[in-house]
């Protein structure tokens, strides 16, 4: 089944790709591999909440921005890539969480994001991946995620 299928089986349209915030762009493609910079949970250009996860974020809420990043990743991978039927799969997804202090989670927050990814590629969705804790993230957002797609 292809990608877009998938998508369309899942009900999720993806989004328009984010604007870059500073002076980067949203995806770069390179030997087989394209590379997203760091996306936040924008929803039609706009971050749906502020702050630290475990304060002014519950995890529930978190979990749910890093579902959305990953959806922005996959957006901006497939515009880099020339649709979303070139992406063939996932190699790695680097999550970052804003944390309170004493916030211990952050896997459980970047699940949002593998398990969507999953649920699109199947055992081509199964990567490596980090999960850490900031102080702040750009934009006050609660959660940012960067993927590496493989090209099909």
């Amino acid at each position: 089944m292809s990608v877009a299928a998938r998508l369309a089986e899942l009900g999720i349209e993806l989004p328009a790709v984010a604007a870059p915030v500073a002076a980067y762009v949203p995806a770069v493609v390179h030997d087989g591999l394209v590379y997203t910079s760091g996306q936040l949970p924008f929803v039609s250009g706009a971050l749906p909440a502020v702050g630290k996860v475990g304060a002014e974020v519950s995890v529930e809420d978190a979990k749910a921005y890093a579902r959305t990043c990953a959806l922005n990743a996959l957006a901006a991978a497939a515009d880099a890539a020339g649709g979303v039927d070139r992406i063939g799969g996932v190699l790695r997804v680097g999550g970052f969480v804003a944390s309170a202090a004493d916030f211990t989670g952050q896997p459980g927050v970047i699940n949002g994001a593998s398990e969507v990814l999953g649920e699109i590629f199947g055992d081509a969705g199964r990567h490596a991946r980090a999960a850490v804790g900031v102080a702040e993230l750009p934009l006050g957002s609660p959660v940012e995620v960067e993927v590496t797609f493989i090209l099909a």
